[in-house]
């Protein structure tokens, strides 16, 4: 029997379970439910135990930090 894998593409999640998002964004769950508590980054509770956050609001949380490269004040090469 044909595989059909490549014919069943998985759309992708729009929340993602805490442990996800520790993972993909190399942070904590426990550094996750900090910025929970503080308000800076919106989560929601499925039932009892589920906490579910969006990726857009973990994409606006862990934004890069911009370095300028012609600024190399104050850095011995």
């Amino acid at each position: 029997m044909a595989s059909h894998a490549a014919e069943w593409s998985q759309p992708t999640p729009e929340w993602l379970s805490l442990q996800q998002a520790a993972l993909i964004y190399g942070v904590s769950v426990d550094t996750l439910r900090r910025r929970i508590a503080t308000g800076a980054l919106p989560a929601s509770r499925i039932g009892a135990r589920l906490i579910r956050v969006r990726i857009a609001d973990l994409e606006r949380v862990c934004r890069p930090i911009v370095v300028d490269q012609r600024s190399t004040h104050g850095r011995r090469a």
